[in-house]
Formats: structure tokens, sequence, C-alpha cells
């Protein structure tokens, strides 16, 4: 299925986002996650289905002062 994760196209081979996510190296890893410019929660990413062409965004938080 043809995604986009942080405005790159991605070939994925599971619907899940959280599968996707652990796909794409994402396990373990402390992130925050939009689906077509909406905020989705860790306990949600479980229920998310993707379909084609959706827009994913995953970010990290960032340390410094």
């Amino acid at each position: 299925m043809n995604i986009v994760i942080n405005g790159e196209p991605k070939v994925v081979h599971t619907e899940g986002l959280q599968d996707v996510l652990h796909e794409l190296g994402y396990q373990n890893k402390v992130i925050v996650t939009a689906l077509n410019g909406h905020f989705v929660s860790e306990p949600n990413r479980q229920q998310i289905q993707l379909k084609e062409g959706d827009k994913v965004e995953v970010l990290a938080p960032m340390q410094g002062g």
C-alpha cells in the first residue's frame, strides 16, 4: 500500500497504524503521530486502519534549551 510518511512516499505491507510504525522501525520509541492532519494518541494507534494515500506524520520530542 502506498502512503506518505513525513512527506515521503512509502510502500508498506501492513494496514494498521501501529503495525506500520513497527514496520518502519519506530517500535519502543517515544513519538507523536498524526493521520491526515489529526492527532492520533498512542492508545488509539492499534485501532487505526490506514488507506491508500493516507498521510502520516511521526514526530519525536527534542531535548535542548
